[in-house]
């Protein structure tokens, strides 16, 4: 019988995350399918232990579920405990494991542009499940300095205590030297086009512009960059990133790095 993996989420019509992992079951030859799990937010607790029942292997977890769902699980890993928002879970022995394999994608998407952060100035938009995962992985990577950018620069939420926060509104200040802008929102994602989190002056203040949406391919926000002559990253490899860690967790195995670039590929060529 077939292995039964799956993605959880509100809206999911946009996502690539079926195709990453058929391509990813073929490469391990696993016999498995990777199904979507639309849930409304009154349905997740029930739709968790559902799918723990229905003997589902595995699971990613996407917006806006990935510190909702931390209190139905039975654990919780260590990169975890730092950032404090789940986008996988491993069903195993009757429990439901939480990781957090973003933080992994988003080191893939650097390495592969070979965009290298150690005292680098990053401002981050957004402040939710993808942005914690960020954060975490520029401080522990060395970068000079984080900034926050939150529709309420007030914003109580205790991850932020020991980060500059400001509203969006207040980029345009900005007087120091800045290196990154990172879009950790889902302004400008599928079906939501024509939308940008900041306007192209801003952006013009960057060197670098990530933006961790990946359909479309090229954001509003992306164009601005590239109109601007600034480099411009679109979130692909932090998906196929975090993806191939999901597998190597659910799997137990380890897969070899040259993959990330078979996969990115044959989404290209599709």
């Amino acid at each position: 019988m077939k292995k039964l993996y799956g993605l959880l989420g509100e809206r999911l019509g946009h996502s690539l995350s079926p195709q990453i992992h058929s391509i990813l079951f073929d490469t391990l030859d696993i016999e498995a399918y990777y199904h979507l799990f639309e849930v409304r937010k009154e349905n997740l607790r029930d739709a968790l232990y559902g799918l723990k029942a229905l003997g589902v292997r595995g699971i990613n977890v996407t917006i806006p579920y990935k510190v909702e769902v931390m209190k139905y699980l039975d654990d919780i890993s260590e990169e975890v405990r730092k950032i404090d928002a789940v986008n996988t879970i491993h069903f195993i022995n009757g429990k439901a494991i939480g990781y957090n394999t973003d933080y992994y994608g988003f080191g893939t998407l650097l390495d592969n542009y070979n965009v290298n952060i150690k005292n680098r100035k990053a401002i981050v938009l957004g402040t939710g499940g993808a942005a914690k995962s960020v954060v975490q992985y520029l401080n522990d990577n060395g970068a000079k300095e984080i900034i926050l950018v939150s529709r309420d620069e007030f914003n109580k939420k205790e991850w932020l205590r020991n980060f500059k926060v400001i509203s969006y509104d207040k980029i345009c200040e900005l007087q120091e030297e800045l290196d990154i802008i990172i879009n950790c929102t889902p302004c400008g994602m599928y079906p939501n086009i024509i939308d940008s989190p900041v306007c192209k002056q801003d952006i013009s203040k960057f060197k670098i512009a990530i933006d961790l949406i990946y359909n479309p391919e090229q954001t509003v926000f992306l164009n601005y960059a590239k109109q601007l002559g600034i480099k411009a990253i679109n979130g692909r490899y932090m998906l196929i990133g975090q993806a191939i860690k999901a597998q190597e967790i659910w799997n137990s195995v380890k897969i070899k790095s040259q993959t990330i670039k078979y996969i990115n590929n044959r989404l290209i060529s599709k």
